[in-house]
């Protein structure tokens, strides 16, 4: 008997043991199809709310009354309310079309007027066009010789090219900007009337990364000399990388961050995730970074003496995933209370603060988030460190709770200033049009390719960062960036202190 009962704990041990692993693979099963099928928004119809926004804003409202008068900072404009754009933009060129009485029909009118009735916006096909460059040439006779005299040459970029500035511009911008793969651009222009191969555009782009290096790299030493910075990376497939697969994951890193009036958002291509890359990318940077919670990011903190950040987008992404796989009856609603979902109200409740605090002073965001923000931290901590326990272990919301904790440390680091944002939202958003653009064009066939990609993306993005339309600014760097010379000529074509012209108009 002794023994029958020892036989049969060890298997009700063992089918509770496999019970726990079916509820696992249940959750993680439910993940994968919601991921798969739903909707990606992180919003939650069934969220509890265990706060009031109008009293949160009434709390700030006061805390705002409590500023000194003397405080170093005046209050941020309010911007205006975004209205709706009526009629079309001021900075496109007008044409205008006189629609006129015939002779007959005005006999007898003491006068006519003009009185604009529509405005339509008319769409010009792109063309391409083949400018010949002819070179005038004078003899002179010198000593019983002829001498040639050549008027100058335009200098191109790339030097021997049959490819225009503006149609490298259009090329990069397209790709990079707009997502298209060259493959699709071969299509377009051999409708336009001439066939240009990717294997050409791709050999234009590559040759292009070593002319915009010494530009970048000059981003790169403007932006280590600011005070805060944020990063990210994400993979990227290179077919042809030495002593790598194909199948396997390289990455494309991003920084973003710079003086605040000379911001900018800098791509670069490593094979390896190791920490090496942001110590050979923040060589010289020493103020704080925000990233995630990789730990990659450690080795350079500690050898620049650098203080890291965390982002709280990554946390509560964890809870959101944790509360769209939980367990839901047959009346759709949870069939147990959902801890995940009290986790997010907490961490809601921050949210709530940085929207209400957002067009404030730096030295009223960090008062505001002292005298709110840390109290709802510890609270939340609290919690956290109370429930960890009795949530099933390996369960994704025992992972968001774990992570959140062991994040701590970093994810409380924004309320030290009154810069620091909450989330790295901004290196996220940064990253995002390569992401997109990767779905388009999938990989990079070798590692020239991807670094002429991070080149571009670096660019492109960090002419946007300075309210720069991307084709002109590129186009404006090609044009110029072969005869700068000198630190001097090369800096005036960083994009903030590029003044493009608007567009003329008739």
């Amino acid at each position: 008997m002794a023994g029958l009962q020892q036989q049969v704990a060890a298997q009700q041990t063992a089918l509770q043991q496999r019970n726990l692993y079916i509820q696992l693979l249940e959750e993680k099963l439910r993940l994968q199809r919601i991921q798969q099928f739903a909707a990606r928004s992180e919003k939650s119809a069934d969220q509890a709310h265990l706060f009031d926004e109008v009293e949160l804003e009434a709390e700030i409202e006061a805390l705002r009354d409590q500023l000194p008068d003397d405080a170093e900072e005046q209050d941020a404009p309010r911007p205006s309310r975004q209205r709706r754009q009526r009629g079309f933009s001021d900075t496109l060129v007008r044409e205008r079309i006189e629609l006129t009485l015939s002779e007959e029909e005005k006999v007898g009118a003491t006068k006519t007027f003009f009185a604009k009735v529509k405005e339509e916006l008319q769409f010009i096909p792109a063309q391409l066009k083949v400018l010949e460059y002819w070179q005038e040439k004078a003899v002179f006779p010198l000593e019983g010789n002829d001498h040639l005299l050549a008027a100058e040459r335009p200098v191109h970029p790339l030097g021997k090219c049959t490819a225009s500035t503006s149609l490298l511009a259009y090329v990069i911008t397209s790709k990079y900007a707009d997502g298209l793969p060259l493959y699709r651009l071969e299509g377009m222009f051999k409708r336009l009337g001439h066939a240009v191969s990717r294997t050409q555009m791709a050999n234009w782009i590559i040759r292009l990364n070593d002319v915009f290096t010494p530009l970048i790299t000059l981003m790169r030493e403007v932006q280590n000399s600011s005070a805060y910075l944020q990063a990210d990376e994400t993979r990227l497939q290179v077919l042809k990388e030495d002593g790598k697969t194909a199948q396997s994951d390289k990455w494309m890193w991003v920084t973003r961050g710079g003086p605040p009036d000379q911001p900018s958002v800098l791509f670069a291509y490593d094979p390896s995730r190791g920490g090496s890359v942001p110590v050979r990318l923040l060589d010289d940077f020493a103020g704080i970074l925000q990233a995630d919670g990789y730990a990659g990011y450690g080795q350079v903190c500690r050898a620049n003496g650098i203080t890291r950040i965390g982002c709280w987008d990554h946390a509560r992404r964890k809870f959101v995933e944790a509360s769209k796989a939980a367990k839901v009856n047959a009346k759709g609603k949870n069939a147990t209370p959902a801890k995940a979902e009290v986790g997010l109200s907490h961490i809601n409740k921050l949210y709530a603060i940085e929207r209400q605090i957002k067009d404030l002073s730096e030295a009223e965001r960090y008062r505001i988030r002292q005298e709110l923000s840390l109290p709802r931290l510890e609270a939340f901590k609290a919690w956290l460190e109370a429930n960890v326990t009795r949530v099933m272990k390996g369960s994704l919301t025992r992972q968001a709770m774990e992570y959140t904790l062991n994040q701590w440390d970093f994810l409380i680091g924004y309320c030290a200033r009154g810069d620091l944002h909450i989330s790295n939202v901004l290196a996220e958003n940064a990253i995002r049009p390569f992401a997109v653009g990767r779905r388009a064009w999938l990989f990079a066939d070798t590692s020239r390719g991807a670094h002429a990609s991070a080149t571009c993306y670096s660019l492109i993005e960090t002419a946007k960062a300075n309210g720069l339309e991307p084709a002109a600014y590129i186009h404006h760097v090609l044009e110029r960036i072969a005869t700068a010379d000198t630190l001097e000529a090369l800096e005036t074509l960083l994009p903030w202190n590029v003044n493009l012209a608007p567009v003329e108009k008739k």
